[in-house]
């Protein structure tokens, strides 16, 4: 999960309602979901870190710092469940990259040195909130192809292409390679899936860092 940071509230922005802040959000944070890192082109929603529906938080509702960016299936999924800031991990106050490891099969995993500490809870307290743990489910065409809906699957998808990328570089290890490698990470979202890929390579990671909104300055790297 691609740590974050918002910044303050943009000093000319009027919060009459919280739609008003997405410019501003994806400015700063890219189009983005804060919880899946897919990128979302035209749905994506302010999320209320700390649910408006209900009451305990509904004084929340136009407080910039209870905005993300979700996609329909994280944000339907968090939906109205409580959320006790100190029982989860958020992407906009913890170094949520280091408790993460994204694996082959499109599941994630907690990272195993978070094993048997109140963090392990916290790291999977976020991803039962927002069904990131949910299994694969395999959808096929009329034609008997796969289809890549859900989440899971479409984090194998993005696990192919940084794959794909990263042999590109092997064999062109150049600044203009690494420039198309970023593009083509930002197209795709799943920043931590790149990350991951490219682990070995401290030149395309810092370019990753700074190429996605807001994650260089989230201060995890």
């Amino acid at each position: 999960m691609r740590p974050i940071c918002r910044g303050s509230i943009p000093a000319e922005l009027n919060i009459d309602k919280y739609e008003a802040a997405k410019v501003d959000l994806v400015s700063r944070l890219g189009r983005y979901c804060s919880y899946c890192e897919r990128e979302i082109a035209t749905v994506l929603a302010v999320e209320h870190i700390q649910p408006k529906g209900l009451p305990a938080y509904q004084h929340l509702e136009k407080e910039w710092t209870n905005f993300l960016l979700a996609c329909v299936n994280c944000n339907s999924t968090k939906k109205d469940k409580d959320v006790v800031l100190s029982d989860v991990l958020l992407p906009d106050r913890d170094n949520t990259s280091h408790a993460f490891n994204y694996l082959d099969d499109g599941s994630i995993a907690i990272n195993a040195t978070l094993a048997g500490t109140p963090m392990e809870a916290k790291a999977r307290s976020i991803l039962n909130l927002t069904g990131l743990d949910k299994s694969y489910s395999k959808i096929l065409d009329a034609n008997g192809n796969a289809v890549a809906l859900d989440r899971k699957a479409q984090r194998i998808e993005a696990f192919g292409e940084a794959r794909v990328a990263l042999d590109l570089y092997l064999a062109n290890q150049t600044d203009e390679m690494i420039s198309a490698i970023v593009m083509m990470a930002k197209a795709r979202g799943y920043f931590s899936i790149w990350y991951q890929v490219f682990d070995a390579f401290p030149a395309v990671l810092i370019r990753l860092i700074e190429g996605f909104p807001g994650t260089l300055d989230s201060g995890c790297f």
